[in-house]
């Protein structure tokens, strides 16, 4: 499994690179291979708000359907639309392409609540 090292953790599986006060927000290589092919996704609109540990939208693959969950509270500042028409960059490439929004968080005392890379791997067994 590919887990980048820069990057924060969800025990529900979605990744956080922080720059700054934004988070770009996507579900890991170990989801999307769970998953399996990855056929349908429904995001939030640019303005949203989203809540820490509250879904932000859904993933369907073709076993089945899965909430997203945010992994931090503030506002959708940026929705990858190309998702849209091409669900399989999350399958293909999920830190890069696959990337689902960008958040502009409002509490970065939430980021203690995200998991390293090293307890991500705990997680999953790796």
């Amino acid at each position: 499994m590919d887990i980048q090292e820069d990057f924060l953790y969800t025990k529900e599986h979605e990744w956080i690179a922080f720059e700054e006060d934004i988070a770009t927000v996507g579900i890991t290589d170990y989801a999307q291979s769970e998953l399996g092919d990855i056929v349908f996704i429904e995001l939030p609109e640019v303005g949203s708000e989203v809540r820490q540990t509250e879904p932000f939208g859904t993933i369907e693959a073709v076993k089945a359907v899965s909430d997203l969950y945010a992994p931090l509270s503030g506002e959708v500042i940026e929705v990858n639309t190309s998702l849209e028409d091409e669900p399989e960059q999350i399958n293909s490439d999920p830190y890069g392409n696959g990337w689902m929004i960008k958040i502009k968080v409002r509490d970065e005392s939430e980021l203690e609540d995200l998991l390293s890379a090293g307890q991500y791997k705990d997680l999953i067994g790796g």
